[in-house]
């Protein structure tokens, strides 16, 4: 293990649902939120070979990132890429592992196309840039604002909403589902194979419809590819609460971050 100086912490759905008591979550004592973070290496436990004290790191955890110490899994973490900030770098851990973990569950992308529900959002925004270096042409579904943005990247932007199947461009070979707000049913009906279709985000809907529900695996952010993901907001970390009641709003581009810089011991 590592003890982490957080200096940023990235929040997900799941940051909100476990505080709301989701899957029977206890809500009776103190329970720390937070799974992805960027930081200092603060303290170095035995048999941790690769990392310093001092060193820049990102990477996730099982809870508490949202603090300002965490401890972290050496494995889990990798050094933060000179290039980005603190919360840069928190933005990317949970959106990177999910994103190759879902499109490598997919199978191959070349040639093929690839749709994905909330493609604006941190796994969404990862997945597309991930699929299009795989080969695959990349449809997702975003708010209109964000259409130029996602041309930008080489994503063919729809609308989200009723009549979606009407404004696609064209057939869809796979589907990607990190909204979980309903779309399995249609995702089915677009590819006509279950398998063809993976949710991140809808556990029941999966089972209703029998496609895969891939779960996270906690694995150390890959680095081969780093994909461009919008810091949408930055919360101080005392408005913790603010950022989840964000996050759960939906509809921002990119990802939302805590900072912890001001509740830091100088």
């Amino acid at each position: 293990q590592v003890r982490v100086a957080v200096r940023a912490a990235g929040v997900n759905a799941l940051d909100w649902k476990l505080r709301a008591g989701f899957r029977g979550t206890p809500l009776d004592g103190p329970q720390g939120t937070g799974i992805e973070l960027a930081g200092t290496v603060d303290a170095v436990g035995p048999g941790v070979p690769d990392l310093r004290v001092g060193q820049a790191v990102f990477g996730q955890v099982p809870s508490g990132a949202a603090a300002t110490h965490a401890l972290a899994d050496a494995a889990l973490l990798a050094p933060k890429p000179e290039g980005l900030s603190f919360e840069e770098a928190a933005a990317l851990p949970v959106a990177l592992e999910t994103a190759h973990r879902a499109l490598d569950e997919l199978g191959p992308m070349t040639g093929r196309t690839l749709l994905i529900h909330a493609v604006a959002g941190g796994v969404g925004l990862a997945a597309a840039q991930l699929a299009l270096a795989r080969g695959a042409q990349v449809v997702g579904t975003a708010s209109e604002r964000h259409h130029p943005f996602l041309r930008g990247l080489g994503v063919q932007p729809v609308t989200y909403g009723d009549g979606l199947k009407e404004r696609l461009p064209g057939p869809v070979d796979l589907v990607l589902d990190a909204s979980g707000r309903g779309e399995i049913a249609l995702s089915v009906e677009l590819t006509g194979d279950p398998d063809r279709v993976i949710t991140i985000a809808d556990p029941m809907g999966a089972a209703e419809h029998g496609v895969r529900f891939s779960k996270a695996k906690g694995l150390r952010p890959p680095l081969d590819l780093l994909p461009e993901i919008p810091v949408a907001e930055v919360f101080p970390l005392e408005r913790a609460a603010d950022a989840h009641r964000r996050s759960q709003d939906g509809h921002f581009l990119g990802k939302l971050v805590l900072n912890t810089e001001a509740s830091l011991p100088r």
